[in-house]
């Protein structure tokens, strides 16, 4: 019989959980407080614990150390009604093995617990031991979908290692902004993060540029000059663009990754380097390596993590919040206060593809908050080929009961609409709704409940 201690302040959802595990067969003991699970504990052992975030006294993630220093292979589920992605990376690196909000959906915590579980038996039987990083840095990362919440999980989980990254995407998906929350939340982050573009220079030029050169190595060359390994000695040096390398200097890249070591331009003496590799592309590798023109061993090297970010038109669930960030963005940088946006803005947002993805975004709300006289962004604002093609009662937001409205409403009260919409739209099948949202059904229930939608009778 398996273990479980939750540990909340919520007395019902105690209940809830303390009656469906032992149902199934589990024992449960249910504590309200950090300080009174960590007296269970020290008297007591667990297989899984179930932990709050947010409760008086200790927050779960100030004992969520103090759990594992009581028994190191406890697996920790942590739960919450908020959702942030700072707090997830904090939860996954201090020893989190899961990360699920409030209100809970039994079918998803079922799984939680059976994957701690086997993972559990996995470790001890094979004598596994998972370092538990404990820094925590800052992030410029927006998003609460399934598909984020992944990413963010993954950022926790790999950060404090030395393992090579590979992250891929479209362009415009956010891999730089990401290469750079995995150093921010790494024992490097007060190292020298050093980006190069492997697409931007010849070949002759990029070696210089990442291994450095003697003076009179080559033809103007007239000082000596640091490479990037050099300068992101003990940090992080992120190679963007990697499928576009040469393969010379795939195959000198190539032996830094096996030996840590390199040799500049018109130099001697080898060098060596504790750069951690973080890459990124939006090719398929996998095609360049079948046509010849990507090494296969040097594919291996840079994969030892694969982190595929997904592209915008993926995360429509996420589109409010990047708005709402990318707009407080712009405005602190021009010195603006626009602060709402209208619904027709707002429908030819969600109706458009974004094939450029989040950067495409971005540079389309910097340049309508540029333009914005007021604290309104509308619609004409927006790009013509954003609005020509969304009538003013279409689009995933903009289906009001009065279309012609001109009432400008906050992004609440829009994805609040969108919200009621979609239900409406799918008869209140929740399955089908969290598909169009692209959203979690815990997620969902959330909106609804947050927002005071109520089910038609």
């Amino acid at each position: 019989m398996n273990s479980i201690l939750i540990v909340d302040d919520d007395h019902a959802i105690c209940r809830t959980l303390e009656i469906h595990f032992g149902s199934i067969g589990h024992q449960v003991a249910i504590r309200h407080s950090v300080e009174e699970g960590l007296e269970w504990l020290n008297h007591n052992s667990a297989d899984v614990l179930v932990l709050d975030i947010r409760m008086a006294g200790l927050s779960g993630l100030e004992g969520l150390p103090m759990f594992k220093a009581l028994q190191a292979d406890l697996r920790i589920i942590m739960i919450t009604a908020y959702h942030d992605m700072a707090t997830t990376i904090e939860a996954m690196q201090n020893g989190a093995d899961e990360y699920i909000h409030k209100p809970l959906d039994l079918d998803e915590i079922d799984a939680a617990v059976a994957s701690a579980l086997k993972y559990r038996q996995q470790q001890n039987s094979d004598g596994i031991e998972v370092p538990q990083a404990t820094v925590f840095g800052k992030y410029d990362l927006v998003g609460s979908s399934a598909a984020m919440r992944t990413v963010f999980k993954t950022i926790g989980r790999v950060a404090d290692t030395s393992a090579s990254v590979l992250i891929t995407g479209e362009s415009g998906t956010g891999k730089e902004v990401v290469a750079r929350a995995i150093h921010n939340a790494s024992s490097r982050r007060d190292q020298s993060f050093v980006a190069i573009n492997c697409a931007a220079l010849v070949e002759n030029l990029l070696e210089s540029e990442m291994f450095g050169h003697k003076r009179g190595a080559f033809t103007g060359a007239v000082k000596d000059q640091l490479g990037k390994f050099e300068l992101a000695d003990k940090g992080t040096l992120f190679l963007d663009e990697v499928g576009e390398l040469s393969p010379g200097i795939q195959a000198k890249l190539l032996r830094v990754l096996q030996d840590r070591e390199y040799i500049p331009l018109g130099a001697e003496n080898v060098r060596y380097t504790d750069a951690r590799i973080i890459a990124a592309t939006n090719a398929d590798l996998n095609l360049a390596m079948q046509e010849g023109r990507f090494r296969e061993d040097l594919f291996y090297r840079l994969q030892i993590v694969n982190l595929h970010l997904p592209p915008l038109r993926e995360r429509s669930g996420d589109l409010v919040e990047l708005v709402q960030n990318l707009m407080t963005r712009s405005n602190r940088e021009m010195g603006r206060s626009v602060n709402r946006i209208s619904v027709e803005a707002m429908a030819c947002l969600n109706s458009y593809h974004w094939p450029g993805n989040i950067r495409e975004l971005q540079n389309l709300l910097t340049k309508a908050v540029a333009l914005c006289n007021g604290e309104v962004l509308t619609a004409d604002l927006l790009p013509e080929h954003l609005t020509r093609d969304v009538p003013p009662h279409e689009g995933a937001i903009g289906r009001f009961s009065d279309p012609h409205s001109t009432k400008n409403l906050s992004l609440q009260e829009i994805e609040r609409h969108h919200v009621e919409q979609v239900l409406e739209s799918t008869g209140w099948h929740k399955g089908q709704t969290c598909d169009i949202l692209g959203v979690s059904r815990p997620r969902l229930q959330r909106m609804i409940s947050n927002y005071g939608i109520q089910e038609p009778e």
